[in-house]
């Protein structure tokens, strides 16, 4: 039988079958559907051409089912458990969850935010697996609506409608400079901010269009350098006194580890929003709740606390 013939049937009436199977009365079961005996009557009317069998025979007030009806209900023990199952949502539980996320994000995301969320994510679902896209802002829609991406982490760089969003917290940019460069122990103006050389970092997500949007009116910084990674950029301030401007929590996380001087920008600059973007057909999915949530809760506790750790809050 195709699908479309199943559709025509009633099936609520098998529903009502297995009741009165249960009841052995077709007052009982009238009680337990919510409906009067001479409803409960003609469903049972209705079975029975829907069956082509009598179903019952009556016994004083209580109805003996038929052989078909005993191999009825057989039958419909696993696809009625299979139906309770699909419709009573069960609670979440990640530490059973095996399921496969896929997270469209840039490298900034992944150098600087995610990892610190892996951590708690697989301590409470070890059975999960991730799987990272690189985010390409202007088929941000298509990624998360026919490309099989379930969020996206990164900085809006326009509306999302229609998919729904969450900001993760705002980031502030600062500056990077060598101990050796010639502003490393002075107060960084914005003379000085255009007269000496730059390099700019390609996984920055998008701070250099921000900074000139800041600087507009002004001369443009002199651009020495463009680097796809920061390692590269930061293997030529020992011999170019460049300036490397980037995120504050990028900053936050090489500064020590380069032993570099973290300089906050010498000019008016608003922070920008980082946010989770998702579809919204995931909005009711427990699984994709959990993980939000996850996220949320530990990217959004890091990016709001890396300003204030470094003391430049």
């Amino acid at each position: 039988m195709e699908l479309e013939d199943i559709y025509r049937r009633d099936l609520n009436l098998l529903i009502a079958l297995r009741v009165l199977l249960e009841e052995g009365s077709v007052s009982k079961a009238a009680i337990r559907l919510s409906l009067s005996q001479s409803a409960m009557s003609r469903v049972l009317g209705r079975l029975r051409n829907l069956t082509n069998d009598p179903l019952f025979t009556r016994h004083g007030q209580q109805l003996i089912p038929t052989q078909k009806a005993l191999e009825l209900n057989q039958s419909l023990t696993v696809p009625l458990d299979a139906l309770r199952t699909v419709l009573s949502p069960e609670e979440f539980d990640p530490a059973k969850c095996a399921q496969k996320f896929k997270i469209a994000t840039t490298d900034y995301a992944m150098q600087t935010i995610l990892p610190f969320a892996l951590p708690r994510i697989y301590e409470e679902a070890p059975g999960l697996s991730l799987e990272f896209a690189p985010l390409h802002h202007e088929q941000l829609v298509r990624q998360l609506t026919t490309d099989g991406c379930d969020m996206a982490i990164c900085r809006p760089t326009g509306r999302v409608d229609p998919l729904q969003s969450d900001t993760l917290g705002l980031v502030s940019v600062f500056c990077l400079v060598a101990k050796h460069h010639p502003l490393a122990d002075k107060t960084l103006t914005l003379d000085d901010y255009l007269s000496y050389p730059h390099a700019v970092i390609a996984i920055s997500d998008g701070v250099k269009a921000l900074i000139d949007t800041a600087l507009r009116g002004h001369p443009a910084p002199k651009l020495a350098l463009r680097a796809y990674h920061l390692e590269a950029a930061i293997a030529m301030l020992d011999s170019l006194p460049l300036i490397i401007t980037v995120p504050a929590d990028l900053a936050y996380l090489v500064g020590d580890k380069h032993d570099l001087v973290i300089k906050p920008l010498p000019f008016e600059f608003k922070p920008f929003d980082y946010s989770l973007i998702w579809h919204p057909r995931s909005d009711h999915s427990a699984s994709q709740i959990w993980l939000r949530n996850l996220i949320k809760e530990e990217c959004g506790r890091l990016i709001s606390s890396r300003i204030k750790d470094m003391g430049l809050g």
